[in-house]
Order: C-alpha cells, then sequence, then structure tokens
C-alpha cells in the first residue's frame, strides 16, 4: 500500500515554519535583511481591520515577497500582537499538496495549541500552487471574520486575473515590483549621495533629485542596470559574478518553463523562450509583429499570446505610439517594448560597461522601468516618418502635456539644434520644457524659444522612482 503523509507530519512541519512560536523572532538572516521602501505601503494593508479583505501580495519572482512577509511577522510582533496567532505557511512544500487552505488554516491552529480562539494573522505563501486559492481564500475570509489573511505569489498574471475575477471586494492586491533605481540607493546607505533641486517642469516648478558626486553615481547606476532589480543579487559579488546562473535559472526559466505554461497550457516553450530572448535583446526597440515574428521565428498568431502572457507575468512592458500631433494611431501595427527590469538583459547576455553601444537602450529601458511603477499612469512615445520622442505624457484630454528624450551622452547640451524631432514636437504641441537626459551634463539651454532642461539619467531615474512612491505614500 502507498504511505500517506500523516497529520503529525504536517503539524511538526507547520510548527518548523512558525519558530517565533517558541523564541518570538524570525530567523537571524531576515532580521539582516534591510526593508524594502514598499514595506511601509504594504503594512497598513495587513493591520486594516474595519474592512473584511484578504490582502494579495503579488510580483514577479525574487523580488522580496517573502522577505517582506517576514519582515510584517516583525513587525507584528513588535507592536505587540502574540506570536501564537501569527501563522506563515509555504503552500509550495510538497508536504501539503492537495490540502484546502481551510484544513491547513485549522491544522495551522492546533499545531500552535491555541485551537479556540480568533483574531489570527494567517500568511499563505507562494499561493498559486494552492488549486482554486482565489475561491478557498474567498471562503475563508466570508467564514472567519475576526482573522485577517494574507497570501503572495509570483505567478503575477494568474493571481491577477483569479483576484480580480473571483475576489471583488474581499481582496486587496498589492504589486511588489523590482526595485526602483532610489530603492537601491537606499538599500545600499548610499542617501549622502542624494540632493534635491528645484525644476520649472510642465508649467510648474518640480522637486527633482540631483548629486554633487556624480561620477559614483554613475558607477551605481550602471551596475542597478545590470544586477539591480532583484535585493539578494545586489549585496552579493558571488551572482553578480555570474548573473546569467542565478537570475537566468531561478527566474527567468522559472517563469518561462513552469508558471507560464502551467497556468496558460502554452506547449512550446521553445517559442516562448525565443521570443523572451528577442526582446529583452531589442528593449527599447520598436516592434512590429511583423518584424517580431520574423526575428523570433514565432508565427503570428502565436506571438499576440506570448506578449501578453510575457506582459501580465511582469517581465515586459507594450508601450504604444501617437504621431507628431499627439493623436492615437487606429491600429497599433507598432509599438515599442521594454524589459520591466534592465537587469534581465544582463543575465541572459553579459553585463555591459559605460562605453558599451547598448548602454543607450538599456538607459532607456531603465527610466521606463521606473515610470512602470505608476500604475495610474501610462507613457507614450511618438513617431512619425522622420522623427521620434522617447517618452510622452498625455493628459486627462489625451494631448501631450511633457515630453523626455533619454540620452546617454552629453553632446545635446552643447548641440540642442540636433534636438531637431523634439523641437519639431514641443512647437507642434506647445511645450515650453522638454527634459534631455544626459551622462553628466545638468541645467538649463534655451533654444529657439523652448527651454531644454538637461539631467544626468541617473539623477531622472532617482528622481522618477523617489516621487512615484512618494505619491503612493500619499494617496
Amino acid at each position: 500500500m502507498l504511505k500517506e503523509i500523516s497529520k503529525k507530519q504536517v503539524l511538526d512541519r507547520i510548527r518548523f515554519e512558525n519558530p517565533w512560536w517558541v523564541n518570538g523572532k524570525i530567523e537571524e538572516d531576515y532580521q539582516q535583511m534591510p526593508r524594502r521602501l514598499y514595506f511601509d505601503l504594504f503594512k497598513p494593508l495587513v493591520y486594516e481591520r474595519d474592512i473584511r479583505r484578504a490582502v494579495v501580495l503579488m510580483g514577479p519572482r525574487r523580488v522580496g515577497k517573502t522577505v517582506m512577509l517576514y519582515h510584517m511577522v516583525q513587525d507584528m510582533m513588535e507592536s505587540g500582537i502574540d506570536p501564537m496567532k501569527i501563522i506563515f505557511i509555504t503552500i509550495e512544500n510538497p508536504i501539503y499538496n492537495n490540502m484546502s487552505l481551510e484544513q491547513l488554516f485549522s491544522y495551522a491552529k492546533e499545531a500552535s495549541g491555541k485551537n479556540d480562539t480568533s483574531d489570527w494573522y494567517i500568511i499563505f505563501d507562494e499561493i498559486q500552487y494552492c488549486r482554486n486559492w482565489e475561491v478557498h481564500l474567498k471562503s475563508l475570509v466570508d467564514s472567519y471574520r475576526k482573522d485577517k489573511f494574507i497570501v503572495s505569489g509570483s505567478a503575477a498574471a494568474a493571481l491577477k486575473f483569479a483576484s480580480t475575477e473571483s475576489g471583488a471586494g474581499r481582496f486587496t492586491d498589492f504589486l511588489l515590483p523590482p526595485l526602483t533605481f532610489n530603492e537601491y540607493i537606499a538599500l545600499k546607505g548610499l542617501d549622502r549621495l542624494i540632493k534635491t533641486i528645484d525644476i520649472e517642469w510642465n508649467g510648474k516648478v518640480k522637486a527633482f533629485y540631483s548629486t554633487n558626486y556624480l561620477e559614483e553615481l554613475n558607477k551605481h547606476f550602471i551596475d542597478y542596470i545590470n544586477f539591480g532589480g532583484y535585493p539578494e543579487v545586489i549585496f552579493s559579488e558571488k551572482i553578480q559574478a555570474n548573473p546569467g546562473r542565478y537570475i537566468r535559472q531561478d527566474i527567468v526559466d522559472k517563469v518561462l518553463l513552469r508558471d507560464l505554461p502551467s497556468l496558460y497550457g502554452i506547449s512550446d516553450t521553445r517559442e516562448l523562450n525565443s521570443l523572451f530572448t528577442t526582446i529583452a535583446y531589442n528593449s527599447g526597440n520598436e516592434f512590429s509583429l511583423e518584424t517580431l515574428s520574423r526575428q523570433s521565428q514565432v508565427p503570428k498568431n502565436t506571438l499576440k499570446k506570448y506578449i501578453e502572457y510575457l506582459e501580465a507575468a511582469y517581465l515586459i512592458k507594450q508601450v504604444k505610439r501617437i504621431d507628431q500631433s499627439g493623436k492615437r494611431f487606429k491600429r497599433d501595427n507598432f509599438f515599442k517594448i521594454y524589459l520591466t527590469n534592465p537587469s534581465l538583459r544582463s543575465a541572459l547576455f553579459s553585463p555591459l560597461t559605460a562605453t558599451d553601444e547598448m548602454m543607450g537602450s538599456m538607459v532607456e529601458t531603465a527610466i521606463f522601468a521606473q515610470w512602470m511603477h505608476k500604475d495610474w499612469f501610462t507613457p507614450w512615445y511618438a513617431r512619425w516618418n522622420n522623427g521620434e520622442v522617447d517618452m510622452v505624457g498625455l493628459g486627462d484630454t489625451l494631448k501631450p502635456i511633457w515630453a523626455l528624450e533619454i540620452k546617454w551622452t552629453d553632446r545635446y547640451f552643447d548641440k540642442p539644434n540636433e534636438l531637431k524631432s523634439l523641437i519639431k514636437f514641443c512647437y507642434e504641441n506647445k511645450l515650453q520644457n522638454p527634459i534631455i537626459t544626459s551622462i553628466s551634463k545638468e541645467g538649463k539651454i534655451d533654444y529657439e524659444g523652448i527651454n531644454c532642461q538637461f539631467i544626468p539619467s541617473s539623477s531622472y531615474a532617482y528622481t522618477v522612482g523617489k516621487n512615484t512612491l512618494d505619491m503612493k505614500t500619499n494617496r
């Protein structure tokens, strides 16, 4: 006869996963890891008791979701919550195979010895490994009104879909993205490099961030582009020495070969891998379905589906095109695609140096990656027969309200007349204060009535990430 996992084994495993029941502490490794800046946004959702909702923490692999959950456990205990009332269960563990969330909750209460009480905090990590998790979770929220449920998962696409479809009014979603450049600076303890400056932008004076140590900031910006999307990588020289092995095997391959195929029934993972590799190498380029199909050898009818999957998995982001008058095209034949995390490229191919010919595209990718954290705003790009502007913001009336040109060179500071496309776009759309990024030049140049504001790319990337986090905090 086949042996089954005993109840005692399950209870022992649950006790092992909750060491604070014994010593009142999370593991030393997690205590030593710095908290992500997003932690302060996540925490109030966990403590919210007036509205009866589960919290769904989602995001791509290795961005620090599990670490954030352990930091949350530590914060709860520091806030005076009884450690015995905090349950942590990793659904991915095979010992819990085919067990419902309610059964796991029941076993956990029994394992703790406080079976007959309420006001629990229950954390289910890697929830996507529970079949029909959203149905189970909704039932728990409805049945156990005095308990708080927090779940996390890496399959952001499926989680988001299931949460929206089945958890209406019962779930609160929280997306943890890859590190922003300002989080990288904060986690590395480099805030001393940053200073505040005022810049006239979009008709108003706005706070931007700059530095008196540009050479050092640029060095960290290049490290961020190569390794900076993942908290673990920025502190490990061993991983940085071989990012391909860590990031490719642990992140890219698991998503492309396991998560997406199992969730969406993708049969040909070679096609998916070929498409993603093509996109990663050409991040920031304009694509059409025709050219992408030709380069990746993936049929056009399959391409659209794959792009949707990769975007839902938070690996890539499509950016749509407008013309020189700021008008949208009726058919989206052309579009740009960016990696949501520039360090994915160095893992797939090789780390870049400051003078590498691909650096310009990856600086553009890194800056777009900062904007992608604004879940309430989508940037566009402008392209017409003989011109292009890298990034455009559209207002409520869908008219351009600002323009940005992303450069990894200082030449345009001395030769603003060469910014022909940007100047033309500004005239056409009555824009006065475009921003142009550079390697090291900062300052305002008046060219034919247009106030061109130059700011180093590293400073600009920091500014967007910092301002986005501040706006989320104040919303």
